[in-house]
């Protein structure tokens, strides 16, 4: 009995080790009100989400700082639901992240007890109702993104007392009313505003010029701002762009500091403003509104728009006609040096064959040569002791294919140029390719094409072409590309009928294609990591879908070919293969013209100015819309002389000449479309302006060509 005992006792002292279960902290219960205000998470975001757990510290979204929540960030992951007050009581809270879900209700006033709040980013949900006065207990605040949602109501009072606010973002809401007093002279570390598509009234505070911190855009466009422009916005940072289109204002536009040098593309809209640089005069008591309608842009002063039916005579204010003949005749003389030095060099070089065209196309029997894509493997006795030697690397996760299945593939080659050879290769699976060799050498700049090449990897969007992988040898450096399957826009621009089957753009294509190019431009600009700029935008190096959408290529590609030490590699040719020549045909007379002449679309600053500018690919965009306008090369005939597209258009335009003498032949059909025309030729009038500072940005021509296709529907 006593062992029986003894055995009793040591059962229940090992019992007593079994650790008890611990609930969850109070935290923990806060964010369970979340997750069950949440009806629908279709990706399972709160799936581990458990009240069985001691904290929420390892929850999905939920960051900790000393197990205490400082952080709650499940942006695009189609939550659907309502944000509790509860979350007010999250003491330590200091970032709040729904962008893109579906959330729908009103903010909480519960959720502004969480003062140490820094950033509250709810952009793109279904929000409404106004933003409660609490607000201004947030004296931490710096970020506040309240865009793309349904709020109305006017901005609280107690805004300005968030002093630390860095970045105040409403647009896309339906707010009304003033901008608080002391708006500018309270916020005085805002370095970002958006306030436009809503319906702000009143004048614009006069106080906004002192905020000295402001970056980018201060975008108050389509609201309902009244009254005459402060001149004291004069005094923001001159890199600031101030875009006021679309509201009420009228009185002259000051042309002070930030106001002055600017395009009419941030005035446009407003049909009380007057003066410098849109058409309206000041000179009259009661300034008229301008012929065209005020939902398009204006050129600026020194482009006229011979077509908008006025009738008045304009004296040319270009160069004088014996000057004009003088810069031909030089130009004529320095091409024609230029050409014989390119024909040298060329035929030393590359040992160019004469029956054939610079993209290896016969011209005898409309085949092109099949070039096997048969580079030589680097291998450990080819490499220097300071360089890397890599196997096929991949940018993207759906890459499935490797080095050897490259170098199974069927190989075409699509184009040659002084950056190296295009080939498509078909691998077994039947997934397409674009490959593109660069040159041999650089073999001690690894590690800089390795930082410049997976920094470009990086970016995508449906209008930007895809770089999938990438390989590097001391002989070979490959880049790999998604395969776009139309041509370039210059094939479908310029190739002409009876060399291939040929189907003219019609203008709502054309329409299609410059809002996607300048979709492109928008995210290179403004949402990839570096905000980049091309440099080398031309139809060439745009390339079309199966549904003509367009596709930027050749970003980064010059800075590549640099690193890796340029050329055109030697290629060992195999087989002929007649493949459908549609397939292949790329601009020939446009490149041909081009390489020659220089490149058309360089923007006239880049002469002398050595740092890469934006406002660069605003212009080289422009020449590409006057392309697909008129349909004529970068370089125009006249008579025995040759001119750029952009010069030629304004002698037109000085000449008065009919709409007719300018547009392309194959948009005859699209009449009906002469207004939609005329309002695109501004717009790239605009955009080639020769002061960079009076060119637009690219998401204000973006939104002008977005306007336009609304108009028209």
């Amino acid at each position: 009995m006593f062992h029986l005992l003894l055995l009793f006792l040591f059962l229940l002292c090992s019992n007593s080790h079994v650790a008890p279960v611990t609930p969850l902290n109070t935290e923990g219960s806060v964010l369970l009100t979340l997750k069950n205000s949440i009806t629908k998470d279709p990706q399972g975001s709160m799936s581990n989400w458990n009240s069985s757990d001691e904290n929420p510290c390892s929850w999905n979204g939920i960051t900790c700082k000393d197990q205490t929540v400082i952080s709650i960030s499940i942006p695009k992951r189609n939550l659907y639901g309502s944000l509790p007050s509860s979350l007010g009581s999250l003491s330590q809270l200091r970032h709040v992240n729904f962008r893109n879900n579906n959330l729908f209700g009103n903010l909480p006033l519960k959720l502004f007890e969480a003062q140490g709040l820094q950033s509250l980013v709810l952009y793109g949900n279904s929000l409404s109702g106004s933003v409660p006065n609490e607000i201004g207990k947030l004296r931490y605040l710096q970020t506040l993104d309240l865009s793309q949602n349904h709020f109305n109501g006017s901005l609280p009072v107690s805004i300005v007392q968030c002093k630390r606010l860095r970045a105040l973002v409403l647009s896309h809401n339906n707010f009304t009313g003033v901008l608080p007093d002391g708006f500018g002279s309270n916020l005085l570390s805002l370095e970002k505003i958006d306030l436009s598509f809503n319906q702000f009234s009143g004048s614009i505070p006069s106080d906004m010029g002192k905020l000295s911190n402001l970056e980018g855009t201060v975008d108050l466009s389509h609201n309902h701002f009244s009254g005459s422009i402060p001149p004291s916005l004069g005094n923001l940072p001159e890199k600031v762009y101030i875009d006021l289109s679309y509201n009420n204002l009228s009185g002259p536009i000051p042309l002070t500091g930030a106001l002055m040098n600017r395009g009419p593309t941030a005035f446009i809209g407003n049909s009380g403003l007057c003066g410098t640089p849109l058409k309206n005069p000041c000179a009259f008591d009661s300034p008229g509104v301008a012929s065209s309608p005020s939902s398009l842009p204006f050129l600026p002063d020194s482009y006229p728009s011979p077509y908008n039916g006025s009738g008045k005579s304009e004296k040319n204010k270009g160069l004088s006609k014996g000057a004009v003949v003088g810069i031909v005749v030089g130009d004529v003389i320095g091409i024609c040096l230029l050409g014989l030095l390119y024909s040298y060099f060329y035929s030393r070089v590359c040992g160019f064959n004469q029956d054939q065209d610079e993209d290896g196309y016969d011209k005898e029997r409309g085949v092109r040569k099949e070039e096997c894509l048969c580079f030589r493997k680097g291998g450990p006795e080819t490499l220097s002791d300071h360089v890397e030697q890599h196997d096929l690397v991949p940018l993207d996760t759906q890459v499935a294919f490797d080095l050897d299945g490259l170098l199974k593939a069927s190989a075409f080659v699509l184009g040659k140029s002084g950056i190296g050879i295009v080939y498509k290769v078909v691998l077994e699976d039947g997934l397409t390719l674009a490959v593109r060799r660069l040159g041999e050498g650089g073999s001690q700049r690894f590690k800089e094409f390795q930082t410049e090449i997976e920094a470009i990897g990086k970016l995508r969007h449906p209008n930007v072409v895809t770089l999938r992988a990438y390989y590097w040898s001391v002989d070979e450096k490959l880049l790999i590309y998604d395969y776009i399957p139309n041509g370039s826009l210059a094939s479908a621009i310029h190739v002409k009928a009876g060399l291939v089957t040929f189907t003219p753009l019609s203008w709502s294509d054309r329409m299609k294609i410059m809002k996607g190019i300048a979709r492109g431009l928008v995210y290179l600009h403004e949402f990839s990591p570096k905000k980049y700029v091309h440099g080398d935008l031309k139809p060439s190096n745009i390339l079309l879908g199966h549904n003509l959408e367009p596709h930027i290529s050749d970003f980064g590609l010059g800075r590549l070919a640099n690193i890796a030490g340029g050329g055109s590699p030697t290629l060992q040719s195999s087989r002929v293969a007649a493949e459908k020549p549609q397939e292949r045909q790329k601009s020939l007379s446009t490149e041909a013209t081009t390489n020659i002449l220089g490149n058309g679309y360089q923007a006239p600053e880049t002469l002398k100015v050595v740092k890469p500018s934006q406002k660069w690919d605003v212009y080289s965009y422009g020449v590409i819309l006057l392309e697909m306008i008129t349909g004529r090369l970068p370089i125009v005939q006249v008579g025995n002389s040759e001119m750029d597209l952009v010069q030629w258009i304004q002698f037109c335009i000085d000449d008065k000449k009919p709409l007719s003498d300018v547009l392309d032949p194959y948009l005859a059909d699209d009449a009906d479309k002469e207004e939609e025309i005329i309002a695109v030729l501004k717009i790239a009038m605009a955009c080639v302006n020769s002061s960079p500072e009076k060119r637009p940005i690219m998401r204000h021509v973006l939104d002008a060509l977005d306007r336009l296709s609304m108009s028209s529907d």
